[in-house]
This record gives C-alpha cells, sequence and structure tokens, in this order.
C-alpha cells in the first residue's frame, strides 16, 4: 500500500477510465466533493460545500451522481463531468417526494450507478421500499 494524498475525504468512486478517484468531506469538518488524481497524487475540491455523504460516477461515466435531502424532499444530482473538471450546473436527475436522513449509524443510504435504486435506511425499525420507473 502506498499514500496518494492527504486530507481529501473519503474516497467513494473511480472514473471509468481510472485516472481519478472521487471523495466526500463529510465528517472531517468541512463538506463538498473532492477529486483526487492517481497519476498526479493531487487533491482538487471539485464541489465545496455540498452535505452530502456519498458520490458515485454515473453509468454512462460522463457525470457525476450525488444526494442532498432538504425541506421534505430528496434529490440526486447529476453533475456533467469530463477529464478533470465539472462543467455546466447539475441537474436534478431523481426527486424523493420524501427526505432521510442522509447518516444513521454509518452511511445511511445508496443508490445505483444507473439511478435505478435507492436503498435508505429509517430510524424508525420499519422498511420502505419503492419502485422507481424512468420515462
Amino acid at each position: 500500500m502506498e499514500r496518494l494524498t492527504e486530507d481529501c475525504g473519503y474516497a467513494m468512486d473511480i472514473s471509468a477510465d481510472g485516472k481519478y478517484l472521487f471523495a466526500t468531506y463529510s465528517g472531517l469538518g468541512k463538506k463538498g466533493i473532492g477529486q483526487i488524481s492517481i497519476d498526479e497524487r493531487t487533491c482538487t475540491v471539485l464541489m465545496p460545500g455540498l452535505n452530502t455523504l456519498m458520490v458515485r460516477v454515473a453509468a454512462d461515466g460522463n457525470s457525476i451522481l450525488y444526494l442532498t435531502a432538504s425541506r421534505g424532499e430528496t434529490t440526486i444530482y447529476r453533475q456533467l463531468w469530463r477529464a478533470g473538471k465539472p462543467f455546466g450546473q447539475a441537474q436534478p436527475a431523481v426527486r424523493l417526494p420524501f427526505a432521510f436522513r442522509q447518516a444513521y449509524a454509518g452511511n445511511a443510504y445508496d443508490f445505483s450507478k444507473d439511478l435505478s435504486t435507492v436503498v435508505y435506511a429509517r430510524p424508525g425499525g420499519h422498511a420502505d421500499l419503492y419502485l422507481l420507473s424512468q420515462k
């Protein structure tokens, strides 16, 4: 094992070309999404200030996905990304008509790269299952 970089959050996913790791800073006193260049061994803050625990590379390999919750709803956003740089504004990819805690005994949620599945933990000891269909 060898160290790539320090203080760049928790790595969550890798780019389709294998050159970048995507990380979140939650729990480190900072908020946002970071990127680690494997070749250059550098850390770049891509999206500062975001309160999210997870980042995924979308199934198409051309964007990153992250989740936020506020005011009774949860939204997974898609940020276009190419060759180490985000571009354009993040767009809502999936909206759920309810909010849930992002952290509950660790990460409390996950979603698939194609956004067909979202799972989450709810502290009430009761499980909900939702089928999301893309049209």
